[in-house]
């Protein structure tokens, strides 16, 4: 399925973030997912993404129009269309020159209620007991239950043994 560049890679983004090891480096993160941050994050930001992080979580746990509207009521600054790094004309929810933290909320909450409003059901997480992955199903028919190929065989196997004991 295609989506729109926030409901794409700024869900991705999202997915990632709340997937991350908790001890990761969240400008490292950032970077490896392409996206460019602006700078580094202090002590405080640092704290703020993470806090946003496991809002995130919420989301992706339960997806609801309430909790996506708070995260786009506290993210939203100044809308406007840019046109950077020879980039067709795209709309941006933080000025590009705000600070690290501010433009990853602004973006994932963007990527999140965009991807809500084309498909809520694409907002995942992982059905594997124990696995606790978030992902965003870009899948042809938009049913992904698993993560990834390997939980859902693991799933798959587990059935499998349990009815051939049973």
């Amino acid at each position: 399925m295609h989506f729109n560049p926030y409901g794409g890679a700024a869900a991705e983004l999202a997915a990632t973030l709340v997937n991350t090891d908790r001890s990761a480096h969240l400008i490292d993160v950032l970077e490896a997912s392409d996206y460019r941050p602006l700078g580094s994050l202090d002590a405080r930001q640092e704290r703020d993404v993470r806090d946003w992080i496991e809002r995130l979580r919420q989301v992706f746990r339960e997806p609801t129009v309430e909790l996506l509207n708070e995260l786009l009521a506290e993210s939203s600054t100044a809308h406007y269309i840019s046109t950077h790094d020879g980039r067709a004309p795209h709309l941006h929810y933080a000025r590009e020159d705000a600070p690290t933290d501010v433009r990853v909320k602004a973006y994932t909450a963007a990527g999140m209620a965009a991807l809500f409003c084309e498909d809520a059901g694409r907002i995942g997480w992982c059905d594997r007991e124990g696995c606790g992955t978030a992902f965003v199903d870009t899948s042809r028919n938009g049913r992904r239950r698993f993560c990834s190929a390997r939980c859902a065989n693991r799933v798959a196997v587990a059935n499998h043994r349990h009815r051939r004991t049973g």
